[in-house]
């Protein structure tokens, strides 16, 4: 009999301990699906409430029928201009096809797509190119604009007046060492709204003898037949 109770005794036992354990690894199971799932939650919620992208990085999307576009000016004569047109960058350091004066972009108004990019070096090179460049121009064409180092040593009086004919105002007061952007069409009947201009004053530039980066976004309008 006391062998038998023993043995019963031994048995109880290990179908407890075996019950415990069962319900303690049940426990931990549940705890790790638990957290497994909550994960998973917290995962889509921070997928969902990312803001989405924009081409371009920009701010908003574009209406139907209008290009995103995005441009910064150079800084002080260190870093590269960068315009971006539909999520393609046309010009930037990285690309190494910007340089010191006015770096021009061309795009076609009903497409989009690249025509030509181009720098002319207003500060010790001729403005003659430029105004051979900026008579060929087609009619409907994008033109973006935007200056590093100096832009406007160079510039006369009938450079001013063809950049002015493409939509801009404040060509007419470019100076030495300003940062400017502009993005305007040929045969534009109004003045471009697009454009960012910061005159250099000594008491206000963000560089020694160049002021801050100008930056600037928007949706340009698709040229309708």
């Amino acid at each position: 009999m006391n062998g038998a109770a023993k043995l019963v005794v031994a048995v109880a036992v290990f179908l407890l301990t075996f019950y415990v354990i069962s319900q303690v690894f049940e426990i931990k199971m549940d705890a790790s699906l638990g957290n497994l799932f909550a994960r998973s939650a917290l995962d889509t919620a921070t997928r969902s409430t990312k803001p989405p992208r924009y081409k371009c990085g920009i701010s908003k999307a574009c209406p139907e029928k209008h290009f995103a576009f995005k441009m910064a000016s150079g800084a002080a004569n260190v870093v590269g201009p960068k315009i971006c047109l539909e999520d393609n960058v046309l010009m930037s350091g990285v690309k190494n096809n910007v340089g010191r004066g006015i770096n021009v972009a061309l795009a076609n108004g009903k497409t989009g797509e690249v025509l030509e990019t181009k720098y002319f070096d207003m500060w010790g090179g001729d403005v003659a190119p430029f105004i051979q460049f900026l008579k060929a121009i087609p009619d409907g064409t994008i033109v973006l604009m935007g200056t590093y180092d100096d832009g406007a040593t160079k510039l006369n009086d009938e450079a001013r007046r063809l950049i002015a004919e493409l939509g801009s105002t404040s060509i007419t007061s470019l100076g030495f060492r300003d940062n400017w952007v502009f993005c305007g069409g040929k045969g534009i009947k109004t003045k471009s709204p697009f454009e960012q201009h910061i005159k250099n004053n000594k008491d206000t530039n963000k560089y020694e003898g160049w002021p801050e980066v100008v930056e600037m976004e928007g949706c340009i309008p698709q040229k309708q037949d």
